[in-house]
């Protein structure tokens, strides 16, 4: 486990950085323990929840050896909230100057969502090279990453939006792309049964690929 992380340190640890919707915190313990049994440590709670910031809370005080961050963070206030929840990365759909601000503050590694050159290009001037690219289907997919990688080359993205398992590795195996999120690794009706094996099994899947 690194123990102070950078933004290239979170986008090396696995392949996949699953996307998390989930809003009952006594299903987050047993779900991240899911996933790190299957190898992936790296855990994005998004903040679309009533909940989400307990259900960090639950992940950081019962499961330390997981890397929960926050997902879905569109403040500055949401920003800190998640980081004294127990959030130890920040993950953006999109980014402004103050909330590029904010998370660069955060004290955290952050990941600001891009979606189109502009963005990354302000970014940039804010100096940050690892980047979300979002929602990464719809915004030209692996031929607009293949087209961002010349004018672009410090540039690491993590995809993220519309990624498929199937699609996964082709995402993986262009220069500038570490890792992708994902939703499909924590299905809505695992969750609901409690189908941690299900989960642990597409977390192994995930990781061998």
């Amino acid at each position: 486990m690194i123990a102070s992380l950078t933004s290239a340190d979170l986008l090396r640890i696995a392949p996949v950085i699953p996307v998390v919707i989930l809003d009952e915190p006594a299903a987050a313990a047993p779900l991240a323990t899911a996933l790190l049994a299957g190898g992936v440590p790296v855990i994005e709670v998004t903040l679309r929840t009533p909940r989400a910031l307990d259900v960090i809370r639950a992940i950081a005080g019962s499961v330390p050896e997981a890397i929960v961050g926050a997902g879905t963070v569109t403040t500055p206030s949401l920003a800190k909230e998640a980081v004294s929840a127990g959030a130890r990365f920040l993950v953006s759909p999109g980014t402004t100057g103050r909330l590029l601000g904010a998370l660069a503050d955060s004290g955290v590694p952050y990941l600001p969502g891009t979606g189109c050159v502009s963005d990354v290009m302000r970014v940039l001037e804010h100096g940050q090279r690892e980047m979300k690219l979002f929602p990464a289907e719809a915004s030209g997919g692996r031929a607009f990453l293949k087209s961002l990688a010349s004018p672009f080359p410090e540039v690491t993205f993590c995809p993220t939006g519309g990624i498929t398992a199937a699609s996964a590795p082709d995402y993986r195996a262009l220069p500038n792309v570490a890792c992708v999120g994902g939703s499909w690794l924590t299905p809505a009706d695992a969750i609901e049964a409690g189908d941690w094996s299900r989960i642990e099994k597409l977390a192994t899947e995930a990781t061998a690929g």
